[in-house]
């Protein structure tokens, strides 16, 4: 097997912010993107071994890490996302492209895929819902309203001093104590990340942003929602990587994924949970290895 690729960093002007991304290798673009609260670290193993044959690149998402971090919540809309993503493309200059996504960047991804599937050769997504599946599990499945009610206390003014206390420890224990496998290195990275000026505001904008989440007190959440399947069409060849022990996000999320993803592939993962890329990242480059070269 060859080596695996050195990776390299550079920004890009986009949409009015700058975006900070890693990169590894030359050829056919395949974009990666993060979610809460990662940042393209995530995807490092990704960019070594998908760069050895292709120009795989990872950014720091709007609001997180070395990239700009607009403070107003508007600035975390759908529509403004999805435009960041076809600019970078473009920036890239590489044709058609394709896009690997998780959690947050999986719902950017996903909407970015409604809006542009001519310019997608394909789409991995992992542990990241549908939105039309998320708003019914979140409006009408008591289990998935439970595992959500953390985004209504990300959704609070709180949130910033209750995630950043005794040095982000609750931030450390959802993700690198989940994972388990983190090396001192790592959890320095991922510190060093949340601790850019904004970057957690700009991280916690995503859920504030969203209509997506579950009813509290007197809001309904995504129960006010009535979404068409029909307005929410992925019409590229998809496949969905799901770690089967996912907390927060429950496996009913791929209950009935094929009437807005016709061609559609679903890979679920009996060991892994909501942290796939870390777990098992191995058996996720074979899995989106075997799916684009098809």
């Amino acid at each position: 097997m060859p080596a695996l690729t050195e990776i390299h960093h550079d920004y890009a002007g986009v949409n009015g912010v700058r975006l900070h991304y890693a990169h590894a290798g030359s050829g056919p673009l395949i974009l990666f993107l993060h979610g809460f609260p990662e940042f393209w670290y995530c995807w490092k193993k990704q960019l070594e071994d998908l760069g050895r044959d292709h120009l795989a690149v990872a950014p720091d998402l709007r609001g997180f890490n070395l990239s700009d971090r607009p403070a107003d919540v508007k600035q975390y809309k759908a529509r403004i996302l999805i435009e960041d993503i076809r600019r970078l493309a473009a920036h890239l200059g590489q044709g058609k492209f394709v896009l690997v996504a998780h959690d947050w960047g999986g719902a950017a991804a996903w909407a970015y895929a409604m809006a542009h599937a001519q310019t997608l050769s394909k789409l991995v997504i992992v542990n990241s819902p549908h939105p039309v599946m998320f708003a019914r599990e979140l409006a009408h499945n008591r289990a998935q309203q439970d595992a959500s009610q953390y985004m209504n206390l990300f959704r609070t003014d709180k949130a910033e001093r209750v995630m950043s206390e005794n040095n982000y420890e609750r931030l450390v224990k959802m993700t690198l104590e989940g994972w388990g496998s983190a090396d001192p290195a790592e959890k320095a990275a991922y510190l060093e990340a949340w601790s850019q000026p904004g970057a957690l505001t700009g991280g916690l904008n995503y859920y504030r942003a969203s209509p997506l989440y579950p009813p509290v007190g007197d809001d309904p959440g995504a129960k006010a929602l009535q979404l068409n399947p029909d307005d929410f069409m992925v019409r590229v060849p998809t496949l969905v990587v799901w770690g089967m022990r996912d907390q927060a996000l429950l496996p009913g999320n791929l209950d009935g994924l094929e009437a807005c993803v016709p061609d559609l592939r679903i890979e679920r993962l009996p060991d892994a949970t909501h942290w796939v890329m870390h777990e098992e990242p191995e058996r996720l480059n074979r899995l989106i290895r075997e799916f684009i070269s098809e």
